[in-house]
């Protein structure tokens, strides 16, 4: 979540409008106490309807270790840092100059030139993850002329949308004049054109529309299609988020907050979640998109799955624009709720990857949360994807998902990097520094983002 991104400088420059003391001593003892009474609820059952479990048949990315998952997952597992000097423009007026940056990207095969050369990167990202998606779950033009559009929909989510397409077309309209101002300037800005650029490619006619919660937006965009499969309005869900976030705007905007690692000359040491020397989080890029299909559709037609998606939360923190709530109250009730929602126990998860983004004021509330939900942290790990490829915004949770769902498949967890010196309170397996082999039982994805918003989603081995 950006408030669990930002170092607690940063409370300097927003003021806050309720007293954080009055609030935690008026409700939080009172909230702690619900929380406790959900988690001890008796135990919950999953999903055993086809018709409403919901598999993953296909996954598609667009991230800085390139477009194939197996690549990206493999340097995730050997700890290689994707982070690096920023060189797609000039940052000799910036105090961060490091980021995540994708580079050498090609849309070559996935969109035409023309239609290419007129999109912002948040939108080439998408449409190469998603198309990629579809292909992986083998739902190419020919298969998809066979099935039903209306019951296939696109719920593809940005925190940032066309972010360089606005901030060229105002600095174009300042400068020049508002007939300088391009016709695709508010199409390609808006963050509703992922979701319609993938539905109109694809001819999918049904729930189409997009999600923006800041860095909660994949998970809010995977629960909000996962609903729509569940209540029986859809067979097929594009699903994820996407955002191109290595910008000026971006990056300047995210450093006058001051919510950057200033780690100019270590790049590769600069994400360091939990770790007591951290310093900010690293702003990343890219997209993660998954297709979730109603399993006895997928089972129809002799679909390839992944992984089962057991369920989801949303919530609030309800405390502050930027910061999370320091004891980690709503982020435990999400995760109790997607339980919930999920029909598992909290016994039976046995791996979180975490939101982390490697600041003061966010990693410790986070471990809070975890340690309110599951009581006994003994066999738990968890793990921290933003510590490698830095943080991909609304995207973030999307990589995420597929980090978590080749956990699945591998039996591998990936490393948290710079794991030095851990703050005290931080006792559960981070996963430090160098993969470790972990059978996954249930696996929970978290991520949180900026006005207190707060997601969780929930993956499995799949089982028929």
């Amino acid at each position: 979540m950006w408030s669990i991104m930002l170092a607690s400088s940063f409370s300097t420059v927003f003021t806050q409008s309720t007293n954080p003391k009055l609030f935690l001593t008026t409700s939080s003892a009172r909230n702690g106490k619900k929380i406790k009474a959900m988690a001890s609820n008796s135990s919950p059952k999953r999903e055993t309807d086809p018709k409403k479990r919901i598999v993953i048949t296909g996954m598609g990315l667009v991230s800085v270790f390139g477009s194939d998952i197996d690549v990206y997952y493999n340097k995730l597992l050997a700890g290689e840092s994707g982070i690096t000097l920023i060189d797609r423009f000039d940052t000799s007026d910036f105090s961060v100059k490091i980021a995540g940056q994708i580079r050498g990207f090609s849309s070559e095969g996935y969109i035409n030139g023309k239609d290419d050369r007129r999109l912002d990167d948040c939108w080439r990202y998408c449409l190469v993850a998603g198309k990629r998606a579809l292909d992986d779950a083998n739902l190419g033009k020919k298969a998809v002329d066979t099935m039903d559009k209306t019951r296939m929909g696109v719920l593809v989510g940005s925190a940032m949308g066309g972010n360089t397409i606005y901030s060229d077309g105002i600095e174009g309209s300042v400068q020049k004049g508002p007939k300088n101002i391009s016709p695709f300037f508010i199409p390609y800005s808006i963050s509703n054109m992922g979701s319609a650029l993938l539905a109109i490619d694809a001819g999918f006619m049904g729930p189409t529309y997009s999600i923006s919660t800041a860095c909660a937006t994949a998970n809010h965009c995977f629960i909000a299609a996962a609903n729509h499969i569940r209540r029986g309005e859809a067979d097929v869900m594009v699903a994820g988020a996407s955002d191109a976030g290595v910008t000026v705007a971006g990056v300047g905007g995210c450093t006058a907050c001051r919510a950057l690692s200033l780690r100019n000359n270590e790049p590769h040491k600069a994400s360091r979640p939990w770790d007591i020397h951290r310093d900010g989080f690293v702003m990343g890029e890219g997209a993660g998109i998954l297709i979730m299909e109603r399993m006895d559709h997928a089972m129809r037609r002799g679909a390839r799955v992944y992984a089962e998606y057991l369920g989801g939360a949303a919530s609030c923190d309800a405390h502050h624009i930027t910061d999370p709530q320091p004891d980690g109250l709503g982020v435990a009730s999400c995760m109790i709720k997607s339980l919930k929602d999920a029909g598992v126990d909290a016994q039976e998860v046995n791996y979180v990857n975490t939101h982390a983004t490697s600041t003061r004021a966010g990693d410790l509330p986070e471990v809070k949360a975890i340690k309110r939900v599951f009581n006994n942290t003994s066999e738990l790990k968890i793990n921290s994807t933003k510590s490698i490829i830095g943080h991909g915004l609304g995207a973030a949770g999307g990589l995420e998902a597929i980090a978590t769902i080749k956990a699945i498949n591998t039996g591998w967890l990936h490393p948290t990097l710079n794991q030095d010196e851990l703050e005290a309170e931080v006792t559960i397996d981070t996963v430090p520094n160098v993969k470790k082999q972990h059978q996954i039982n249930v696996a929970i994805s978290n991520s949180f983002g900026f006005g207190g918003h707060n997601s969780v989603a929930v993956f499995a081995p799949f089982s028929p």
